[in-house]
């Protein structure tokens, strides 16, 4: 896996993640599961007035994808400190925070990608027009990578620690927020004729900026929690 240049090490790691949750398809499950049971939940507390619906699944779709995504950020690097597979990234010659990336991409694939590709039958539940529901799904296509770049950092300070995954939630959830406003807006501003451009450049903006930066601060946190 680490032999190889940079690329073939990164792409070897992406490989291995993906191979060792197909294994664990139960974990895969049960995210989805949980993402398609809080979406559901909602409309039945609320009523079938489609006008509340329609107001309300932006917010409902990003913060169920949210909470999805926390229920996965534990097993991000708990079973490589376990059995010792970080320790052997920590001493390989490549930076730490690429082979970090490479992790935090194999996350997003089995965790955020699919959240994306069921977006769009949930908000057809929620009574979307075509548009909106179009909107929603690039809005998250942009959002969830930046959710699993942002909690990563959480992952890794917390790795180690018992209750770690609460505690990880309640570092990382004050980054999540801006993630969750700009992405449920968008949604909200198309409705309304306003445009969803300015959201979703704001989404965009943030992981450009997530995608250099979290691999470097989450690395800088895993050789903490080794040593």
């Amino acid at each position: 896996m680490m032999q190889g240049g940079l690329a073939g090490a990164v792409f070897g790691l992406i490989q291995r993640d993906l191979l060792l949750t197909w294994r664990r398809r139960a974990d895969i499950a049960t995210t989805l599961l949980f993402f398609v049971i809080v979406a559901t939940l909602f409309p039945l507390g609320v009523g079938p007035e489609p006008a509340v619906l329609r107001t309300i699944a932006p917010g409902v779709l990003w913060i169920a994808a949210l909470l999805s995504c926390f229920l996965s950020l534990g097993r991000l690097f708990a079973t490589d400190y376990q059995d010792g597979t970080l320790e052997q990234m920590l001493l390989t010659p490549h930076p730490l925070a690429a082979l970090v990336l490479g992790k935090i991409a194999a996350h997003w694939l089995v965790s955020g990608l699919p959240v994306v590709v069921l977006s769009p039958l949930i908000g057809l539940q929620f009574g979307l027009s075509g548009g909106a529901i179009a909107i929603l799904t690039f809005s998250l296509l942009l959002g969830t990578p930046t959710l699993s770049l942002v909690g990563s950092i959480g992952a890794a300070l917390t790795l180690g620690i018992r209750g770690g995954n609460l505690l990880s939630a309640l570092l990382v959830l004050p980054l999540f927020i801006p993630v969750l406003i700009f992405g449920a807006g968008a949604v909200a501003s198309s409705e309304s004729g306003m445009g969803a451009e300015g959201h979703l450049s704001l989404l965009g903006a943030c992981v450009v900026l997530a995608i250099p930066f979290a691999p470097w601060a989450t690395a800088a946190a895993l050789r903490i929690a080794v040593e």
